[in-house]
């Protein structure tokens, strides 16, 4: 009997089948401080226990992006082990706020196929669940990724393309229990810009640049135990080199929209997101955002940010996304499309 896992291969998947993921995943400080020495991340509700209990939560929940990346990691040996690259995000909702010593695991159901015309390969859709300790739903979202066939001669299965939202409705997005903004301390979050300061159509560059190290991705990429081999294995590609986890990417461009963004403070929502063109060590990664909408809450205090997060290699024109044959330009390595909670 073999007792090695090669991984799924895109024969190995059928519209409808549900995986439930390994391992577990128990949340801790460490966690936490890891993820801040790594990007750093400086968003006042997840740095301080102070400021979050200021705005009516009982302490600072983990970064949005932690429970998204352990989620997401625990994914990868079943969805993404053979991949080629992970294609794109849609659908995406933060449910309730993760905390230190919350218990995450994931479980994913395929919801679409369609082999590529190289016969080589095709795209896997997928819709996956996060779920803590007590089987509460802390996040979904739909992803697509482009897997190896393991026999280019195996039949094509069905086509089915899933039909996907544009966007996550305003009225859809779920806030964190409690959460209230209306004694919001705009000295201590970093910035005095506040809901009504941002404009529909405003493109912000963020100024500030981060040059991408074999080191720290390594180490970001086993952290959130994601096992994919494109990421590990330098002669998995002919030119000899490991592709940055497009999770690092995001945190690290995230992290970026703080000069500008300091006060978009929670991430609730996840309407769209490509990984536009591959990121390599030595890289240095820069960002600008765009809004794309604003919307009201029920929360006391609390505004909604549509935001377009593009993370660009230095040089790009902040603003500047596809050319005239309407693909993404080539310093464009990342566009992601989420909501966020700003204090009004």
């Amino acid at each position: 009997m073999v007792k090695t896992n090669p991984g799924r291969f895109f024969e190995d998947y059928h519209v409808g089948q549900v995986i439930a993921h390994a391992v577990p995943r128990t949340l801790s400080g460490g966690e936490r401080a890891l993820y801040h020495a790594l990007y750093p991340a400086r968003h006042a509700v997840c740095s301080s226990d102070a400021f979050a209990q200021s705005c009516g939560l009982p302490g600072a929940p983990m970064d949005d992006l932690i429970a998204f990346h352990t989620v997401f990691g625990k994914t990868v040996p079943d969805i993404s082990l053979n991949a080629i690259a992970n294609l794109g995000y849609a659908e995406g909702r933060w449910h309730r706020p993760v905390w230190p010593g919350d218990t995450l695991r994931s479980e994913s159901e395929v919801i679409g196929l369609k082999e590529n015309s190289n016969g080589k390969s095709g795209v896997v859709w997928v819709r996956t669940r996060g779920l803590n300790q007590r089987g509460e739903l802390v996040m979904d979202y739909v992803r697509w990724v482009m897997v190896r066939k393991r026999d280019a001669t195996a039949p094509a299965p069905e086509t089915v393309v899933p039909a996907l939202a544009d966007s996550v409705a305003p009225r859809d997005l779920v806030l964190p229990e409690g959460l209230d903004f209306t004694r919001y301390d705009f000295t201590l979050a970093g910035e005095p810009h506040r809901w009504g300061d941002y404009a529909v159509g405003e493109v912000i560059d963020h100024v500030d640049r981060v040059t991408v190290e074999e080191a720290e991705h390594m180490l970001a990429t086993r952290l959130w135990q994601n096992t994919s081999k494109v990421h590990f294995d330098a002669t998995l590609r002919e030119d000899g080199r490991r592709l940055i986890y497009g999770g690092h990417v995001i945190s690290l461009a995230r992290t970026l929209s703080f000069n500008g963004l300091a006060n978009a403070q929670m991430i609730v929502g996840l309407n769209a997101g490509a990984h536009a063109n591959p990121c390599f060590a030595g890289d240095t990664v820069a960002a600008w955002s765009e809004v794309l909408d604003k919307a009201e809450t029920a929360a006391p205090g609390v505004g909604a940010l549509r935001l377009r997060l593009v993370a660009v290699k230095p040089g790009a024109v902040p603003g500047a996304l596809r050319g005239e044959d309407g693909k993404y330009l080539g310093d464009v390595l990342l566009d992601l499309d989420y909501w966020a909670l700003t204090p009004m």
